[in-house]
């Protein structure tokens, strides 16, 4: 690393001592500048002439300000003027104190809008060089008024092309980090849905097996002294559904998994295809249920979960909340681009828990079914009993997955 190197973050952080340098170093170049004479017998010479105190008074002064060009740029660019236009009128010849309202000018035109540049380094320009032609000791055409002209200049031009470029990094630098912004609210609102999305598998498990298990649990408790092998039927069901909900909460946190694990569950998700078995599970734990189904073609993966879910969590309020000696009816129809699940059931309990009652089922439910375009809905049937239909499109499902194959 090079000493300007690890010297420019500290004069970043010190603008005013990076001023200070610069103000000396235009200092150095107009005293120098001023020793040498442009109309020398064979073209400019230097040492030829001395500078009076009035000029490096001027010169000192010219300088000394620049010092404040970035707080104060426009009162610097006039008080430079102001000490160019004293020298050119007065001095025989001019010593180069021009070169300060030259920084002047370049700093204003970086700091300000291009307007502001244009009006303020036309009038410099015209200033400048309307004083040296008019009250300079050169002729109006000499070639030190064309150089103030043409450093003023290129002095307005070259702030203006530095404001643009810093002002086209910035809009960069805004436009990247609003793009990031953007992934981040975009990763968290991922990360978002999916945790929403395991929290629901998690609840559906759960409430299903742990629903299952009390209601074996019960029979076999009643039933152990009078009728032993009925017992034992009972926890054999239990040590079955204790081990089905162990292997669905096994696949579903081990989604959680990094993706190179090799323990991370590799079995389908749940659906349709498997509805028997989860309507003789309930038929084992003494729910009767009864199945209507209509056209069994395959389904997207995700309404054939979703589908899947909605049947479960159903069944399980039904299980838990719908008393003794309820019966219940599952129809699974295919209406058009739409399947319908239904799920009644004759129960007369009173405080049925199918209501939204403070748990999450029938909420879970309804974000399943409404994350894919569809409509859930339930409530008491007339006559007793409770009624749960989710309409899930097919048509918008199989679409979406088409179009991220081919994209």
């Amino acid at each position: 690393m090079t000493p300007v190197d690890r010297a420019r973050p500290w004069l970043r952080a010190h603008p005013l001592a990076l001023d200070a340098v610069l103000a000396l170093g235009v200092l150095l170049c107009m005293v120098l500048g001023s020793f040498a004479d442009p109309h020398g017998p064979n073209g400019p010479t230097f040492g030829t002439r001395t500078p009076g105190l009035r000029s490096l008074v001027l010169m000192t002064l010219g300088a000394a300000v620049l010092v404040l060009r970035r707080r104060r740029p426009m009162a610097v660019l006039a008080c430079t003027s102001a000490l160019t236009m004293v020298e050119l009128g007065l001095g025989a010849p001019p010593a180069p104190v021009a070169m300060s309202a030259v920084v002047a000018l370049y700093t204003v035109a970086a700091h300000t809008d291009r307007p502001t540049t244009y009006r303020v380094g036309v009038l410099t320009i015209v200033v400048l060089t309307g004083t040296a032609m008019l009250f300079g000791t050169p002729p109006w055409y000499s070639q030190e008024h064309v150089g103030i002209f043409a450093w003023t200049g290129m002095a307005a031009a070259a702030g203006d092309a530095v404001r643009s470029r810093r002002a086209f990094i910035d809009a960069i630098r805004e436009r990247a980090e609003r793009a990031e912004h953007g992934r981040e609210e975009e990763a968290r609102r991922r990360v978002a849905e999916e945790r929403l999305r395991i929290a629901r598998d998690l609840h559906d498990v759960v409430a299903h097996h742990i629903a299952l298990v009390n209601v074996q649990a019960g029979v076999a408790a009643h039933v152990m002294d009078k009728r032993p092998d009925q017992a034992k039927e009972a926890l054999a069901h239990v040590r079955e559904a204790s081990r089905s909900a162990l292997d669905e909460l096994r696949s579903t946190v081990g989604l959680l998994r990094q993706s190179g694990d090799p323990a991370a569950p590799t079995e389908p998700a749940p659906g349709l295809a498997v509805l028997d078995d989860l309507l003789g599970g309930f038929r084992r734990a003494g729910l009767p249920v009864e199945l209507a189904r209509i056209d069994d073609s395959p389904l997207p993966a995700s309404v054939d979960l979703a589908a899947y879910r909605v049947i479960q969590e159903a069944l399980t309020n039904v299980q838990k909340h719908a008393g003794p000696g309820a019966k219940a009816e599952v129809s699974v129809v295919r209406v058009g681009p739409n399947i319908e699940i239904t799920v009644i059931d004759n129960g007369t309990a009173a405080g049925d828990g199918n209501g939204d009652g403070g748990g999450h089922g029938l909420l879970g439910m309804r974000e399943r079914v409404t994350a894919l375009g569809g409509s859930c809905t339930a409530g008491p049937r007339y006559g007793g009993g409770f009624r749960v239909q989710a309409i899930l499109p097919v048509k918008a499902a199989e679409t979406g997955a088409t179009g991220e194959g081919t994209s």
